[in-house]
């Protein structure tokens, strides 16, 4: 009788099945029977998690691919269904948006080799996925047949956000016309609805497109922010310590449905002709993006470059030139950096520079690469962004006493 060892996750465990008795499908059930009767902490290693979800993208890669191939066999027609989302739908319990998306990534991977490839190695998941299958289509089949290995390549080490990031600038390269349109249809499909409901409450529902939900988010943000520091000073008033999130007077879904009260409070308050406040676009210089196509919110959205042009007669442009060595508002030996020094970073970092972190560099903290009492300068290239946790983790603490 032959054995053949299967070792299904580094450092968890081994399962040994005689492949001559079972089919693929049972070896496969066998072992996740094996892995369900473990206890999961003893998986809860860096290296495991990191092989358990490579593991799962493997595994949803072939589902994926067999459900595509169920679906062209038409072995669902015996039970009278009327396609294969609907069998699905009714003998797998999916929903049937869930349903209809395994399919269509199943039918686009058939003309995406290289995608279809990496997704069965584990290097991508279903998320990346479906960050290039979209891209099929007459204005854009060329180039991503040329292209099609860099966007896999890429998927592959870059994070999520940057990845999605690259495609698109990938998309507009390669369909310039087709972006600015798709630009123009994701601001038509811009909706507000509120309606008084049930017991006097109200319900609705925002919908905007990048740039003007970026106005009021960051809007919205900042009375929220001012609301959450006087809830804290409030507690701690109170308390007479510093309070936890529990201690405070109202949720953030509170705070929020406040700040937007305060919003159209202070809109009525606005005298008729006041002054109204300017948009502002910032625009990074430097030499790649003078020689590339580069148009983007602060927070990372990709835009067509024609999607400004409804707000330039109302906006402000914000020009800030890295070059290293020509300007800093600041001395190069003062204490904290500021003013234009500070926002010059912000730009450039975007978010806090820590790996695991994504925290918008506007709420975090100017920090010096080098430290001052080491002889750093308080110029761009020795600051970088570090959020509040992370820039306190990267000093050392002092020995306990004893």
């Amino acid at each position: 009788m032959g054995y053949q060892q299967m070792s299904a996750t580094a450092g968890c465990f081994t399962v040994i099945v005689d492949l001559a008795l079972m089919t693929d499908l049972d070896a496969f059930t066998e072992a996740v029977d094996q892995l369900s009767g473990t206890d999961p902490s003893s998986c809860a290693d860096a290296e495991s998690i990191e092989r358990l979800w490579r593991d799962h993208a493997r595994f949803e890669a072939f589902l994926t691919e067999a459900t595509a191939a169920f679906d062209v066999s038409g072995n669902w027609v015996a039970d009278g269904a009327r396609n294969a989302a609907a069998w699905l739908v009714k003998r797998c319990r999916l929903p049937k948006s869930q349903a209809k998306r395994m399919l269509r990534r199943g039918r686009e991977l058939r003309h995406l080799p290289v995608v279809a490839k990496a997704w069965a190695h584990g290097t991508i998941t279903a998320a990346q996925v479906d960050v290039i299958t979209p891209f099929r289509g007459p204005s854009t089949d060329e180039a991503l047949a040329r292209d099609e290995e860099l966007l896999t390549e890429q998927a592959g080490f870059l994070t999520y956000k940057d990845f999605v990031r690259a495609a698109a600038y990938w998309k507009q390269m390669a369909d310039p016309d087709g972006a600015e349109a798709d630009d123009e249809r994701r601001r038509s499909r811009r909706d507000v609805y509120l309606e008084s409901s049930f017991g006097g409450m109200w319900l609705g529902r925002i919908i905007l497109d990048p740039i003007s939900g970026s106005i009021v988010s960051s809007e919205l943000e900042r009375l929220e922010q001012e609301m959450f520091d006087a809830d804290w000073a409030q507690a701690k008033a109170s308390l007479g310590r510093d309070p936890t999130l529990a201690d405070l007077v109202r949720t953030p879904g509170q705070r929020r449905s406040d700040a937007l009260v305060e919003m159209a409070t202070r809109s009525r308050m606005a005298p008729s002709g006041a002054l109204r406040p300017a948009a502002l676009f910032s625009v990074l210089v430097d030499y790649p993006t003078l020689r590339d196509r580069v148009c983007e919110l602060a927070d990372g959205t990709v835009l067509a470059p024609g999607s400004l042009l409804p707000w330039l007669t109302e906006g402000l442009l914000e020009r800030v030139v890295f070059a290293p060595g020509r300007r800093c508002e600041v001395s190069a030996t003062a204490r904290f950096f500021t003013g234009a020094t500070r926002r010059a970073i912000e730009l450039r970092d975007r978010e806090c520079t820590h790996p695991y972190c994504d925290i918008p560099a506007d709420k975090c903290q100017a920090d010096h690469i080098v430290p001052v009492i080491e002889g750093g300068l308080t110029i761009e290239e020795n600051g970088q962004m570090l959020c509040g946790f992370h820039n306190r983790l990267k000093i050392p603490r002092p020995p306990p006493d004893g």
